[in-house]
């Protein structure tokens, strides 16, 4: 976005929004950036392997929930969220 665009936006904010809703915003766009801007470390084979071990372990253990499971509760959350949207 042009420098122009977002000194605009930035005026049209002031006009717009009150001191607490500008805080409000600015706090909230300075961690999305600080979250973004977060390099992402590669892990180790030693850490993939561990990893594999350990979702190895809870597997034969019986830890975990069964991909139909999420799946299942994944749609009947969709179709909550639907509902809700038909109803506003």
């Amino acid at each position: 976005m042009s420098e122009t665009t977002l000194t605009n936006l930035l005026e049209y904010l002031y006009g717009t929004l009150t001191p607490s809703n500008m805080q409000w915003l600015g706090e909230h766009l300075i961690e999305h950036a600080r979250i973004e801007n977060e390099e992402v470390r590669p892990y180790t084979m030693e850490e993939i392997n561990a990893m594999l071990d350990k979702a190895e372990r809870n597997f034969e253990n019986g830890l975990g929930i069964p991909s139909e499971e999420v799946f299942h509760e994944l749609e009947e959350d969709f179709e909550i969220e639907e509902l809700q949207l038909e109803m506003a």
